[in-house]
């Protein structure tokens, strides 16, 4: 590999690089290719099924979210997600990170300036003695001191727009730095909300256990009296004492699931589990309506979808760089100071020194390099392209499932509250029958179980509405929007 260079010194050298120095950049101009966006989205479409999410509501503030569910507690815990998430702070300092190396690229727009100043004694039966850095010397077998104080100014004008290119691709970088910032502060919000909503369901199920146990309880008691005067048998008083054991069982595995959510809770904002503590509380009754706005305006509402557009930006500027090493690169430099003895004397006019020049270097033959950088550039962008669109693909897809699951669910709860009603109403009745002795014990055990094993499902669909409501928030963004970028 051979390379030439030039370099002219005189005052002219700057004026005879500078004309250049408006020149455009070099290498492709981003624009955001197309994704494909449905016209609307295809639950919305519902009409048979009598279902639609509520109406858009853009011009709203939607930064608190969570604030539709209407909940004191989990409000308290949602706001401690910015403070104290440590997976939210590592992405903070990341992008704190990229907006340093943005500055650090801006700053070779300017010139360079640089002081220096010396002084060096010797001769030539001598040693030396050097203050900092030298400039002349001693000869012969005469003593010679001399002092210098020198300013110099390098700049490498951006001609071919390269540095510009790389400031483009470092704000983006910016910008990809900060979606991600606030899809990992969603992320962790949504992952509380659903953590707490699970917490809360386990505290529900606690109580429906703790109300059967206190039943299985008092027809063991029944059963012990009915097995005493001769009208049950030793078959009724074990399955009153199995269904009673296994009521106790499944509320100590309830007890364990609930302190896991908590546990997972305090670790989102930045608690150790032992240092938090949530009281017990139902299970939210009301599923709130959530906005969904038209399908356009994903692409600006999810910080994940404009994440993956900001990088094809980043890589598309990369492109402009690879291109822009096939051009020579020009230096100006320039130089003024002083130099002489005595030290007191230096800043005098006969003891000036100047110069002015201008480089330029090129690289003839590289064997092909700079063809494959650029075409591994522009597949790095082509790459990002096909990233970006799967990841429309996916946001769409997961607002999809979302409203499909809160349409269905929401007619399950129908069918569901219904079927809670009728299992309490066979419950009541064969209690009342089995207290006057007219039905068998195993008669009450079935209805019980089917009581319970409704309600578990009415709570359970219940569950799955809140956490679909909640995961529908964040994939349509919570309440960010691409312009914060």
């Amino acid at each position: 590999m051979r390379s030439r260079s030039w370099r002219i010194a005189g005052p002219f050298a700057a004026a005879a690089v500078c004309v250049g120095l408006n020149a455009c950049k070099v290498g492709p101009d981003y624009r955001r290719p197309e994704a494909p966006v449905p016209a609307a989205y295809k639950e919305q479409a519902a009409d048979a099924a009598q279902w639609k999410p509520s109406a858009p509501r853009d011009d709203g503030d939607r930064g608190a979210w969570w604030a539709v569910f209407d909940d004191p507690e989990l409000d308290r815990l949602e706001r401690q997600i910015g403070i104290s998430n440590q997976n939210v702070k590592q992405f903070e300092a990341q992008y704190r990170n990229a907006v340093a190396l943005l500055r650090e690229s801006r700053s070779q727009l300017l010139p360079t300036l640089t002081v220096s100043g010396g002084g060096q004694r010797g001769g030539g039966g001598g040693g030396t003695a050097s203050v900092s850095s030298t400039v002349g010397s001693g000869t012969g077998g005469v003593t010679h001191t001399e002092f210098t104080l020198e300013a110099a100014v390098s700049w490498q004008p951006d001609l071919w727009g390269t540095i510009r290119r790389q400031i483009e691709s470092r704000k983006a970088n910016v910008q990809v730095n900060k979606a991600d910032l606030a899809n990992a502060l969603l992320s962790a919000q949504v992952t509380l909300a659903t953590d707490y909503f699970d917490l809360r369901a386990a505290d529900s199920l606690r109580r429906l256990l703790a109300q059967s146990l206190a039943l299985d309880r008092r027809l063991l008691e029944i059963t012990e009296n009915q097995l005493k005067a001769g009208t049950a048998s030793n078959g009724d008083l074990a399955s009153a004492q199995a269904q009673l054991q296994a009521a106790q069982a499944q509320l100590i595995a309830v007890d364990q699931q609930r302190g896991t959510y908590e546990h997972a809770i305090a670790v989102l904002t930045g608690h150790l589990p032992s240092e938090l503590s949530i009281a017990d509380a139902p299970l939210a009754v009301a599923v709130p309506e959530v906005p969904v706005a038209l399908p356009s305006t994903l692409l600006e509402r999810n910080p994940a979808v404009a994440a993956a557009e900001r990088q094809m930006r980043l890589e598309n500027a990369l492109v402009g760089v690879a291109i822009g090493a096939y051009f020579p690169t020009i230096s100006l430099s320039a130089l003024g100071g002083y130099a002489g003895d005595p030290l007191y004397k230096l800043l005098r006019l006969g003891n000036r020194i100047w110069s002015l020049g201008a480089s330029a270097n090129d690289t003839l033959l590289q064997g092909g390099y700079q063809v494959a950088a650029v075409a591994a550039a522009r597949a790095n962008y082509d790459q990002y392209v096909a990233a970006y669109r799967q990841t429309v693909l996916s946001a769409f897809q997961q607002v999809e499932d979302e409203l499909l699951a809160l349409r269905v669910l929401q007619q399950e709860a129908q069918f569901q509250d219904a079927a809670v009603k009728s299992a309490q109403l066979a419950a009541d009745v064969s209690l009342n029958e089995f207290n006057a002795g007219s039905v068998a014990y195993t008669t009450v055990i079935t209805a019980l179980q089917t009581l319970l094993a409704d309600q578990q499902s009415a709570l359970s669909i219940q569950q799955n509405r809140l956490v679909a409501s909640v995961t529908l928030i964040g994939a349509l963004g919570g309440g960010w929007d691409a312009s914060q970028l």
